[in-house]
């Protein structure tokens, strides 16, 4: 048998053994909520462009009289 075969049989083993289970799945191979996609230092850094992006254009906005 070829490792990759091995292999596809051990996935669809572990497949049919949480099938017949019916939601009584170990918690190692359910999805955790927890994990937020991106880190806090890319988060903040995308808050702070978009926030000053705004402030910029609002300051730009009003030192120009509102005409563009």
């Amino acid at each position: 048998m070829t490792t990759s075969r091995r292999l596809a049989d051990r996935k669809v083993a572990k497949f049919q053994k949480n099938i017949t289970k019916r939601g009584s799945v170990s918690e190692s191979t359910a999805k955790k909520g927890n994990d937020y996609p991106v880190g806090p230092i890319v988060l903040g850094f995308f808050i702070f462009v978009v926030i000053g992006s705004s402030l910029f254009q609002i300051i730009r906005t009003a030192t120009s009289g509102g005409m563009t």
